[in-house]
């Protein structure tokens, strides 16, 4: 399970899991429940790279990033860790 502390968004936390390259078990702390169970739902077993297109840039109410974004940044972070050499 990965853990990723948003910036800029009512959501405080993001927990997610990566199997196979794709996204599983999205939960969101905080934010507007409704829509974040929703975006939850939504991108279950969806691909990274297909998840990060999607929804890398979005913005909400005049902010430069949204949950949907931090999301795609918590994703992005992931996977550049997983390609450096250990």
């Amino acid at each position: 399970m990965y853990e990723y502390i948003t910036n800029g968004t009512c959501s405080s936390r993001i927990r997610f899991n990566l199997r196979d390259n794709k996204i599983h078990d999205v939960v969101f702390e905080n934010g507007c429940n409704g829509n974040l169970k929703a975006i939850s739902i939504l991108v279950e077993g969806l691909e990274t790279g297909e998840l990060i297109k999607r929804l890398k840039g979005i913005q909400c109410n005049g902010r430069p990033t949204s949950c949907a974004d931090q999301l795609a940044t918590a994703v992005t972070k992931v996977l550049r860790l997983q390609e450096k050499p250990h």
